[in-house]
């Protein structure tokens, strides 16, 4: 009897934002409230830039995916409030009102809509916690808007150590509207505060009225009842309790519009709100503050309090301090890499020793003359050669990131390189696939394909080709390690990262169909599960059984025939172009050029019989020996990185990678070959 298999069921909430009917989420708040670091954190890799129209004011917009939603995000400038209301402030105002839909009454204004696109969907206030109560005036009137809001509660950090503690709940109580804890710089809280302005706009519920204090209303009552027409409401398109309100506190605006426009009704209008002041104790628009500023200051009283400062800090809150601390954060950062390179040179040299190695040792003795001897010894050569990329590199280092990510520490590096990563075209998400490729580059461009999508897929799986991978960091370190120094092994590796830096921002540039951003998670601290750790390894590395053997093996048999038949002379004269012209290399090295393609290991070895002897300072000076290094760690990376590339990005963009990757490798050890030799040159 079959058993059902078990799936993963994923609940799809509907509608779907998507395409032409994604979300448009507008970021709005005071100065120096954290809007543009939370714009930052979740934009794409070129967000578009603007200026509200009639103003100097910029805003920036861009594609965010969402779980299985996209929302176009609008970070508009600093606003201070809605009321005496400014040319600036009052641009942000038309946009969230009407977008590039204006008005009957605003449809003769200078410049056009403030904005090419429509109004927002959902509004996020983004509020400063140690500022809690001045903001909540703003949020007050952001309330008359009549949009589904969400307010990104940020700093909360920062609240916290000054002793000011918020209880979330019943500020979201009271307001009516969700209230999202966040420490926008360290990523805290992000992805709910998403994941509420979704559910927002599905429920498409305003914020709980809030208003003035009774003897405000029963003053302006008369004034609202003569506003309350149907006309009006159609020329303006606004809700009446902010045009109420904004016309009783006299706004320039709002009051020039009535007087065009309704010439007949305005003197009516005007005698009423001049009868309401009579009958409050302050001119009418500084009673309206006063009150708005009262009303603030209650809410702000019911939801907080003052305590200790410090409260509930442990080790998680230490480990954030380390991982998604804007400074820290890159040391944190450093002290994983440092682990993943441990493994990569430590662990995985042992481990290489006791599997690949011994294999090695065991085969040595069989020297097959014979076509079909040759041909076993090829193929048992390309299965040792794929049991020391899997035992001894990739298991390993794939199972320490994985148990890195289910600890939750890989996602707060994301966070942390993510803007570095922009400025390449990338994303931070592309973090754990690019260290997964100091060990091999297999599994981290099949990482990177699980990450990524269009440009972004295209761009990451080119420059991962470009990590150096174990083998070829072993390569490095032990030829420059020997003959170069610790200075000749750092400045090949800077001169990598370098590379793949300008590679990147030329990628970048070349594509320009940019993908959306996204709302990177952080998730809580956790211990890994070993069964977790089991299928998650598998999943990543099972391409190899599929992909990679089949080749690995084909490229070993390919060579050996080459080299059975007398073909070694061949391929190095083939090779003279690149070997002794341009890198100024001997001739024979042409053979261990092509064997680099099935495995860098390979080369290393092939040059030591085609140099006859394991001194290579004795064959090479020290200007050979660092072309010929910088020529193997640019050159294509083997068969097995060439072979995933045909599955992720296809066939076209992983031909142009190996173009691009020959290309770089010749101009990069040329030009160094000529700079040194000119060095070389003057110092003598």
């Amino acid at each position: 009897m079959n058993k059902p298999m078990n799936k993963s069921v994923v609940r799809l909430h509907t509608p779907l934002y998507r395409g032409e009917r994604r979300l448009r989420i507008a970021l709005v708040g005071m100065p120096n409230a954290g809007k543009s670091t939370l714009f930052g954190a979740v934009s794409s890799t070129a967000p578009r830039t603007g200026e509200l129209a009639g103003t100097h004011r910029a805003y920036g917009e861009c594609t965010v995916q969402i779980g299985f939603d996209e929302a176009s995000l609008i970070e508009l400038p600093s606003i201070s409030g809605f009321h005496n209301l400014v040319q600036d402030d009052l641009a942000a105002l038309k946009y969230l009102l009407w977008g590039d839909q204006p008005p009957p009454v605003s449809e003769h204004d200078p410049g056009g809509p403030p904005a090419p696109f429509s109004p927002p969907d959902v509004i996020v206030q983004v509020v400063d916690a140690t500022r809690l109560e001045s903001h909540l005036e703003l949020t007050l009137e952001l309330g008359h808007l009549g949009r589904p809001m969400v307010i990104a509660l940020n700093m909360m950090d920062e609240a916290n150590e000054k002793g000011l503690h918020v209880n979330v709940a019943a500020l979201s109580r009271l307001l009516g509207v969700p209230v999202v804890p966040t420490v926008a710089l360290m990523g805290q809280g992000i992805s709910n505060l998403f994941t509420a302005a979704v559910q927002a706009a599905r429920a498409a519920a305003s914020p709980l009225p809030q208003p003035p204090s009774k003897h405000i209303r029963e003053a302006v009552l008369p004034l609202s009842q003569a506003l309350n027409r149907p006309e009006i409401q159609a020329a303006f398109r606004v809700p009446h309790t902010l045009l109420l309100t904004h016309f009783a506190a006299g706004e320039a605006y709002f009051e020039e519009e009535l007087r065009q426009h309704f010439p007949a009704l305005f003197a009516e209008l005007e005698r009423l709100r001049r009868e309401a002041a009579r009958t409050l104790p302050r001119p009418l628009d500084e009673e309206l503050h006063a009150d708005r500023h009262h009303r603030a200051a209650t809410l702000f009283e019911a939801a907080t309090r003052m305590g200790a400062a410090h409260e509930g800090r442990d080790w998680r809150y230490w480990l954030d301090e380390l991982f998604l601390h804007p400074q820290w954060g890159l040391i944190g950062s450093m002290a994983v890499f440092a682990a993943v390179l441990f493994v990569v040179f430590e662990v995985s040299t042992w481990l290489d020793s006791v599997s690949a190695a011994r294999l090695v040792e065991w085969v040595t003795p069989w020297q097959p003359h014979s076509t079909g001897g040759i041909l076993g010894r090829a193929v048992v050569d390309g299965l040792i050669g794929l049991v020391g990329i899997v035992v001894p590199y990739m298991i390993p280092l794939v199972l320490l990131l994985v148990a890195l990510e289910e600890c939750g520490v890989m996602q707060r590096i994301a966070f942390v390189v993510d803007r570095a990563f922009h400025r390449i075209g990338l994303h931070g998400g592309v973090a754990v696939p690019f260290l997964t490729g100091l060990g091999c580059n297999v599994p981290a461009i099949s990482g990177a394909a699980k990450v990524t999508e269009g440009r972004e897929r295209i761009i990451a799986s080119v420059l991962i080709t470009f990590v150096p991978c174990s083998a070829r960091s072993a390569i490095i370190l032990a030829l420059a390690g020997k003959y170069l120094g610790a200075a000749g092994v750092f400045a090949i590796f800077a001169l990598t990262m370098i590379v793949i830096a300008v590679m990147g921002r030329l990628l970048a540039r070349r594509r320009r169909e940019f993908g959306p951003g996204q709302v990177q998670e952080i998730p809580p601290y956790a211990m890994p599960q070993w069964r977790v750790l089991a299928s998650e390894t598998w999943a990543r590395t099972s391409d190899i059984l599929t992909i990679v053997t089949p080749l690995l093996v084909g490229g070993s048999v390919v060579l050996a025939l080459l080299n059975h038949f007398g073909a070694d002379s061949l391929i190095n004269t083939l090779f003279v172009p690149v070997t002794s012209w341009w890198l100024g290399l001997p001739a024979v090295l042409g053979v261990p050029i092509l064997f680099g393609i099935l495995r860098k290991e390979l080369s290393l070895l092939m040059i030591y019989q085609a140099l006859g002897t394991f001194e290579l300072g004795t064959q090479l000076d020290w200007v050979q020996i660092t072309t010929f290094l910088l020529f193997l760690t640019f050159y294509i990376p083997c068969i097995s990185t060439f072979a995933v590339m045909l599955k992720t990005i296809g066939r076209r963009e992983a031909l142009l990678s190996i173009s691009m990757s020959v290309g770089v490798a010749l101009l990069v050890s040329g030009a160094v070959r000529l700079l040194l030799e000119g060095v070389r040159l003057f110092a003598g």
